[in-house]
């Protein structure tokens, strides 16, 4: 083996395990994507972002080949008493060495205009992009009895 091929090899080496460190800093912890209603081309998904870190870092958008327009979304009660979801333009922040749960009702990420069949039991492709650990890719079950 040339000198030349051991450098490459140790330079692909350093990069994968610090892309690999990355990955490991942010993890999410039981996801799920549910179908605002059956038909409906909305969605939800929740999940537990859990932040192994020594610095803080936040989620600031989310994207899926499946839909037109990802948002991260929250919901607010109004002076009547009415709930209405609206998005979270700055992103939702995950502490150092804690977690921020989107479920029901709360923090989530909200997937509009689904241009591609939606079925239960499947699995949904989502990009999470992080302000410091960058994107993270994970498969999300479709299951709406949650």
């Amino acid at each position: 083996m040339s000198y030349r091929s051991l450098v490459l090899g140790g330079l692909a080496a350093t990069l994968l395990a610090g892309m690999a460190h990355a990955d490991e800093t942010i993890t999410i912890d039981d996801p799920y994507f549910r179908m605002a209603r059956p038909g409906a081309p909305t969605g939800g998904v929740f999940m537990v972002i859990e932040n192994h870190g020594d610095t803080d870092d936040r989620l600031v958008s989310a994207s899926s080949a499946i839909a037109r327009m990802v948002q991260l979304h929250t919901h607010q009660i109004d002076a009547n008493g009415v709930a209405k979801m609206t998005e979270v333009e700055g992103g939702f922040a995950v502490p150092a060495h804690g977690e921020h749960a989107l479920e029901r009702g709360g923090d989530h990420v909200m997937v509009m205009g689904i241009t591609a069949p939606v079925e239960e039991g499947t699995m949904v492709r989502l990009t999470l992009v992080f302000e410091k650990a960058g994107e993270i890719h994970i498969e999300v079950p479709v299951d709406s009895s949650r």
